[in-house]
């Protein structure tokens, strides 16, 4: 094996690490974020001449911090699950021997310490957000993932911490909108839930009790037009498409939680993360928002395929 082969096999390894196609998922959170914060409109005075590029910079400055942020949260889930993935997943790149836990643990260090450096680019409160998903990851990866209860709670306050780093880019209205972090949160701790059989199969109850949560998340996107500054007939669109995608794929693995049934699950529950996103980012910032927060999807399945979700 020559030079170039080793070396190509290295920085592939390193993109392993970062799961390409889950950041890409991070990147909506904090778009649907900044449409929360009222700022979506910016998108629109753009296109229409009457905005000037300066005021996206926050924005472009929390797409930096998730990067960061959820790219070593992901690193460091491999760092202190390689011994266990040297049995169950010998093919991942730090049990292989592509990426050594030494580098692994350097990797994530610079991702975390990037994504705060970001935030604090666009304000203090951003910073603190930020300080607070590292933690939040940490405690997922060395301890709380396994824990059956705990586990999908921690994950998805990240996830939910994430979207308020997004709506953070403009400071004071997280204080108005932070209940917006309940939706990623009941959603993200229904993929980590059925997520713990993906290995070795789950059970039957904790299939019913995703799929409850993701009943659960459905209502709620929908139950937001209830606010006066939320259009539900936006978000609808997506959210039937969300329900398409999602739905059956859960249901099918609470019927049979095979190993197999659950990993599809969890990989298009993840995926879809992007088509939440985009059905409450549309109630807050119009039709034409959400659809642009929706291009990150094809994105992320294509990265989908090169590396891999779970």
């Amino acid at each position: 094996m020559n030079v170039a082969s080793l070396n190509f096999q290295s920085w592939r390894g390193y993109l392993e690490l970062m799961r390409p196609a889950n950041i890409v998922t991070a990147w909506a959170d904090i778009l649907l974020g900044f449409a929360a914060s009222g700022s979506g409109i910016i998108f629109v005075q753009l296109i229409n001449g009457e905005s000037n590029f300066p005021v996206l910079i926050p924005l472009g400055w929390l797409l930096l911090a998730t990067t960061g942020l959820y790219g070593g949260g992901i690193v460091f889930n491999d760092v202190f699950d390689a011994d266990l993935d040297a049995k169950e997943r010998s093919n991942r790149a730090i049990p292989s021997g592509r990426v050594s836990r030494q580098n692994a643990t350097l990797l994530g260090s610079i991702l975390f310490a990037i994504g705060i450096i970001a935030a604090f680019q666009v304000s203090w409160l951003s910073a603190t957000i930020a300080i607070f998903i590292t933690l939040s990851s940490l405690l997922y990866d060395s301890l709380a993932k396994h824990h059956p209860f705990f586990g999908p709670l921690n994950m998805g306050l990240c996830r939910g911490s994430n979207l308020l780093l997004g709506v953070s880019a403009v400071p004071a209205i997280v204080w108005e909108r932070w209940y917006l972090a309940l939706i990623p949160i009941l959603y993200i701790a229904a993929i980590t839930a059925i997520s713990q059989g993906e290995v070795h199969g789950g059970k039957k109850i904790t299939g019913v009790l995703a799929l409850l949560l993701i009943a659960i998340v459905l209502m709620a996107v929908l139950a937001l037009g209830l606010l006066g500054e939320y259009a539900a007939i936006a978000a609808l669109p997506f959210a039937v498409l969300l329900a398409i995608r999602v739905l059956p794929n859960f249901i099918k693995a609470a019927r049979e939680p095979i190993a197999e049934n659950i990993r599809n699950a969890v990989k298009i529950g993840v995926l879809s993360l992007i088509v939440l996103d985009a059905t409450v980012a549309s109630g807050f910032a119009g039709l034409y928002y959400g659809l642009l927060v929706l291009i990150l999807l094809p994105i992320s399945m294509k990265l989908a395929r090169l590396f891999a979700v779970t």
